[in-house]
């Protein structure tokens, strides 16, 4: 086992997320509350989520018994006005078998507040099969039939504190928790030594719940699944953008 963690492998908390329903004890109580379009800035600055045009990410995930993947997220120069009236960056994630067959190609769009939070506002996705499209399923936009934006990354995570992520009930209701600090984190790349772990909860479907890493100035580092999967994601590859 690549992950080095010092308070999560044997923890009473991380086995209680295996139990039916713990998953969703900490729900938020609604979404959070979406300051003013004019608040919203393209440049992306928080140290954990910093979305830099031209920044590129590169994971490899895999799951028990299924093939490995390839996952490259890449921050465009592009920019949407989201419904709700917030211009927000444009960030392309693209998932490919390690042949180079795409599976899932996603245009996701976020923007930071402010106070340095940054809001998750919706996501054009598609799913394809045999290299044609075959399913839009969990695409949404804040502003268009009750979709609300989240918050990927807060400006300020301190331990406990819980948020959305996303908000469309029914197609998108992922919600997450500050579960430490401090960590250590063995990817592919490097060692990251001490990094942001959040608890990643997506309550429909699979009710799936993932442990995050977050390193200051690069962003995700990797994840681990805990529930309806269990799969690992880790980084490969960071470039930073301009």
């Amino acid at each position: 086992m690549n992950i080095q963690l010092r308070t999560l492998v044997l923890s009473s908390a991380v086995a209680a997320l295996a139990l039916p329903g713990a998953a969703d004890a900490k729900r938020p109580a609604k979404p959070p509350a979406q300051p003013p379009a004019s608040q919203f800035t393209t440049k992306i600055t928080n140290p954990y989520f910093p979305v830099r045009p031209g920044a590129r990410w590169v994971y490899r995930e895999t799951e028990f018994g299924e093939p490995e993947l390839k996952v490259v997220v890449t921050v465009t120069n592009s920019t949407k006005r989201i419904a709700n009236g917030v211009l927000a960056r444009v960030v392309r994630d693209t998932v490919t078998t390690k042949a180079g067959t795409v599976l899932e190609d996603t245009f996701d769009w976020y923007a930071q507040d402010r106070k340095g939070n940054v809001w998750y506002l919706g996501e054009d996705t598609t799913e394809f099969e045999n290299g044609k499209p075959v399913s839009k399923e969990g695409s949404f936009e804040a502003g268009v039939g009750g979709a609300r934006a989240g918050i990927i990354m807060l400006a300020k995570p301190r331990i406990g504190r819980r948020y959305y992520q996303e908000f469309d009930r029914g197609d998108a209701e992922d919600y997450a928790s500050v579960f430490a600090r401090g960590e250590r984190f063995e990817a592919p790349l490097k060692l990251f030594r001490r990094t942001l772990v959040t608890k990643d909860v997506n309550p429909l479907g699979k009710n799936s719940t993932e442990y995050k890493f977050y390193s200051r100035g690069v962003g995700l580092v990797g994840a681990i699944g805990i529930t309806g999967g269990g799969g690992r994601e880790e980084l490969v590859s960071y470039s930073r953008g301009r």
